[in-house]
C-alpha cells in the first residue's frame, strides 16, 4: 500500500491536528471512545482526516460499520444497504454506522433517500464532504446531524505526521536510512497545503526517486526537493512564496490603495498558474469589505471582471484582471457596511431571536390587529422625501448604530 494508506493512524494516539473537535475531552472523542456516537457530517480540506476519523470510529464500534462511496453508489445501493441494517437491528440488536464518502455528491433528491433510516436510528450516518454542508446537504439531514468542522493540518500537525513516518519501522520508513535537513522538511510541508495524503506521498516519492550514497543513506537536501517538486514547490512553500501569502499581500496592497503593489502580486500569482476565478472572487469580495459605499460602483466593475475571465479565460483575461485591479487599488475605502454587519450578526447571536417591534408587523387578521400587529406604524412615501423617524430594531437594541460611514 501507498506510505499515505499504511502510515493513517490508528488511534487518537496518531492522530495529530484537528485537536478543537477530537482533542482529549472533546464531544467527539468522546463518543468515538464510548462507541455512543450520533449521526455527524464531517467537513474539511482533503486530508484533514475526515477518512481517518472514520476508520477510527470503524474500529470502536460494537456495531457494523459500512462505507459508503457517493461518487460509486447510488439510491439503489443504499437501499440494500438500508434493508440489511434494519434486519440486523431487528435480529441481531446491532446498530450499523454508515460511512459516506463524499456525500455531498449524492443530489437533494438522493439524499432523501437516508433520511427515514437517520430518523428511526437503523442506521447512523458519518457524512465526509469538502463542500460546504450548508449549501451541498439538505436541511432535513443537517438538523439531524451534527456537523463538524475540520481545518487544513498545520505546520505543527504535519511536521509531527512527518516524523512519525520517518521513524515508523513496521508501517513507515524507519527501517531506510532517510536523512531530511530542516528546510527541506519545512519545504515539503510547505507544498504539501495543509493536507497529510500529500505530504506523505511527498516524501514516499521523494525517497523512492533518490538514490543511496555510499553509506547506504537516502539524503533529501534543498536541491534534490527542488528536483523533484520543481516549479509547485515554489508556489505553495509556506515560508516563503506560497498561495496564501501571495493573495494576502495582494489584497493588502488594494487596501493600502497601492496599485503598483496589487499589480506586482497579480502578476506572481497569474505567473505561478493560480486560478484566475479564484483572483476574481476576491476582487468581488475586497469591493464590498474594503470599499463598500465609498464607491459603490467597485462591485459592479469586480463582477464585470470576473464575467470578463469566464467569458475570455487566461492568458488574455489577465487585461481585463489589471484593470479591475487598479480601479480597486485607487478607489476610496470603508469598510463600514462591513463592520457594522459584524456588530449586527454579534448581537444576534448574543441576544438570540429577539422579536419584531408590533408596528413592523404585518396584520393580515383581525386578530393580529387586535393584538396591535402594524399598530403606529408610518409608511414612508407618506412623509416628506420618504423619510420617517420610527425604531426598526428590537427593544431591547433601541437605538443601536451599526452603519457608521465615514464623513
Amino acid at each position: 500500500m501507498p506510505l499515505a494508506e499504511r502510515m493513517r493512524p490508528q488511534n487518537f494516539e496518531e492522530f495529530f491536528g484537528q485537536d478543537d473537535i477530537a482533542g482529549k475531552g472533546k464531544p467527539l472523542r468522546n463518543a468515538i471512545e464510548k462507541d455512543a456516537l450520533q449521526s455527524v457530517i464531517l467537513w474539511g480540506p482533503p486530508g484533514s482526516g475526515k477518512t481517518t476519523l472514520a476508520r477510527m470510529i470503524a474500529n470502536k464500534t460494537g456495531g457494523v460499520f459500512v462505507h459508503f462511496s457517493a461518487a460509486s453508489m447510488g439510491v439503489p445501493e443504499l437501499k440494500v444497504l438500508v434493508r440489511e441494517a434494519e434486519d440486523r437491528s431487528r435480529l441481531h440488536k446491532k446498530r450499523t454506522i454508515l460511512f459516506v464518502d463524499e456525500i455531498h455528491r449524492f443530489n437533494k433528491t438522493q439524499q432523501s433517500a437516508f433520511l427515514p433510516s437517520v430518523e428511526d436510528g437503523t442506521i447512523i450516518l458519518v457524512g465526509a464532504t469538502t463542500e460546504n454542508p450548508s449549501f451541498e446537504i439538505i436541511s432535513p439531514l443537517l438538523s439531524r446531524s451534527l456537523v463538524l468542522v475540520l481545518e487544513s493540518l498545520t505546520d505543527e500537525a504535519l511536521e509531527k505526521i512527518l516524523i512519525r513516518a520517518l521513524k515508523d519501522k513496521t508501517q513507515g520508513l524507519g527501517k531506510e536510512k532517510v536523512s531530511i535537513d530542516k528546510k527541506s522538511a519545512e519545504r515539503m510541508i510547505g507544498f504539501a497545503d495543509g493536507d497529510a495524503r500529500v505530504l506523505l506521498n511527498t516524501l514516499e516519492f521523494a525517497v523512492q526517486n533518490t538514490p543511496k550514497n555510499r553509506e547506504g543513506k537516502i539524503i533529501i537536501d534543498e536541491k534534490r526537493l527542488q528536483e523533484i517538486l520543481q516549479k509547485k514547490a515554489i508556489r505553495y512553500d509556506k515560508k516563503g512564496e506560497d498561495h496564501y501569502n501571495i493573495i494576502s499581500a495582494f489584497i493588502k496592497s488594494m487596501r493600502d490603495s497601492d496599485p503598483d503593489g496589487a499589480l506586482y502580486w497579480l502578476a506572481r500569482m497569474i505567473e505561478a498558474g493560480e486560478d484566475a476565478r479564484f483572483i476574481a472572487r476576491r476582487m468581488i469580495i475586497f469591493a464590498s469589505e474594503d470599499i463598500g459605499n465609498a464607491a459603490p460602483t467597485a462591485l459592479v466593475v469586480a463582477n464585470a471582471v470576473a464575467n470578463a475571465v469566464e467569458y475570455v479565460g487566461l492568458p488574455e483575461a489577465a487585461i481585463n484582471l489589471a484593470h479591475g485591479v487598479t480601479y480597486l487599488a485607487s478607489a476610496k475605502k470603508s469598510n463600514a457596511s462591513y463592520k457594522g454587519f459584524l456588530e449586527a450578526t454579534a448581537d444576534v447571536k448574543e441576544h438570540g431571536a429577539l422579536p419584531v417591534p408590533l408596528h413592523l408587523r404585518n396584520a393580515v387578521t383581525n386578530l393580529m390587529k387586535d393584538l396591535g400587529y402594524h399598530k403606529g406604524y408610518k409608511y414612508a412615501h407618506d412623509y416628506k422625501n420618504s423619510k420617517v423617524e420610527q425604531e426598526h430594531l428590537p427593544e431591547k437594541l433601541k437605538g443601536k448604530k451599526y452603519y457608521l460611514p465615514p464623513k
